[in-house]
């Protein structure tokens, strides 16, 4: 098909730095034509680096590919309008301002929903538009410290430790996309739009089903267990004798198969290791008998010959070699400008690139 699925959509996008841009990128990735509503001093990202030759920011550049940008003052009434032409043929908005803002700005949900009841108005913050913490300023390392996940992130007898990634803005701009694209789906039989209100840090609790299901069934806190599954065994990262890999064995299946490649079929028939619980409960002296196996050839062939087997296992890469995995290859591209009538846009200084 050489159409995208979101081909003819309107998207009007509010949004500035991960969260609400990485929502709104995916709308474009598929189609959707969104329209960067950036103040005059643009999108904070465009002054955050690392810088690509021609001086734009790469992070700029890799969360607003294929957007239109505009910019317009929104306190100014002036431009306000514009924002406001725009909106009324919109499909969807989508914001991340802190709560309320909007609302004084006069481009709220509710007198956009007068104005186009079949918009579609989403709404990210760090902790939802209602409550105590509504107002409270996020950022990612805030919300991944509030989620828990940093005290299940790491080794046991380490300190609380960050994902290496922006988590918790990318899971929120990801929970938006999918609440817009089910909204989207009700306005078929609808024909109204509806506020949407995503919160980062709701966005990340539901991140984490395992955690969640530790916690109720036994209600204990979980804590990190390093690098290895903390419900499964074997199930985590293991030595070679040049580097790391994973190895992932749910069910007894893959535990003989496992077994039986390593030429000890004998573990599989321990009483010991009869079970998934069991396994785990003597994951160090499996992992010692595993490792025995594995410490006798490089990586790459332990993971193939586990692969052949049919076992699950990879090779643990590095950024770079990861990013040459792609699908496509990573665009970075600079969104184009736009004024109400299309044209370039150069106002108080600022060119919008």
């Amino acid at each position: 098909m050489s159409s995208k699925a979101l081909q003819g959509l309107k998207v009007l996008d509010l949004t500035r730095v991960l969260a609400g841009p990485y929502c709104t990128l995916m709308l474009a990735e598929n189609g959707a034509d969104v329209i960067k509503i950036e103040p005059p001093s643009g999108d904070d990202y465009r002054h955050i680096g690392p810088f690509l030759e021609e001086g734009s920011s790469a992070l700029f550049a890799k969360v607003n590919s294929g957007k239109r940008s505009i910019m317009l003052d929104l306190a100014q009434s002036d431009d306000r309008a514009i924002a406001l032409t725009l909106a009324a043929t919109a499909d969807v908005l989508v914001e991340n301002f802190r709560p309320g803002v909007t609302t004084k700005l006069g481009i709220g949900f509710e007198a956009l929903h007068q104005l186009n009841p079949k918009l579609i108005y989403a709404s990210i913050s760090g902790f939802g538009q209602t409550g105590e913490m509504a107002t409270r300023p996020a950022y990612d390392i805030i919300v991944q410290a509030m989620s828990g996940i940093m005290t299940i992130t790491g080794s046991p007898d380490g300190p609380p430790t960050l994902i290496g990634e922006s988590i918790a803005d990318v899971t929120a701009g990801l929970f938006a996309y999918n609440a817009i694209m089910t909204a989207l789906y009700q306005r078929h039989s609808t024909g109204l739009g509806q506020h949407l209100d995503i919160s980062m840090l709701d966005s990340m609790l539901q991140l984490q089903p395992l955690v969640a299901a530790r916690l109720y069934a036994t209600g204990e806190t979980p804590t990190r267990v390093g690098n290895r599954h903390a419900l499964s065994a074997p199930f985590g990262v293991f030595d070679s004798n040049d580097a790391s890999f994973v190895l992932a064995v749910l069910n007894d299946k893959l535990f003989k198969a496992l077994c039986t490649v390593m030429g000890q079929p004998e573990l599989f028939l321990n009483p010991l290791y009869a079970s998934d619980p069991l396994r785990l409960k003597h994951e160090a002296a499996l992992r010692r008998a595993i490792e025995s196996w594995s410490k006798t050839m490089p990586a790459t062939q332990v993971v193939e010959t586990l692969i052949a087997a049919g076992i699950p296992a990879a090779e643990v890469l590095d950024a770079k070699q990861a990013q040459a995995l792609a699908r496509p290859k990573p665009l970075l591209a600079p969104a184009p400008n736009l004024d109400e009538h299309g044209a370039d846009i150069r106002k108080n200084g600022w060119t919008l690139k």
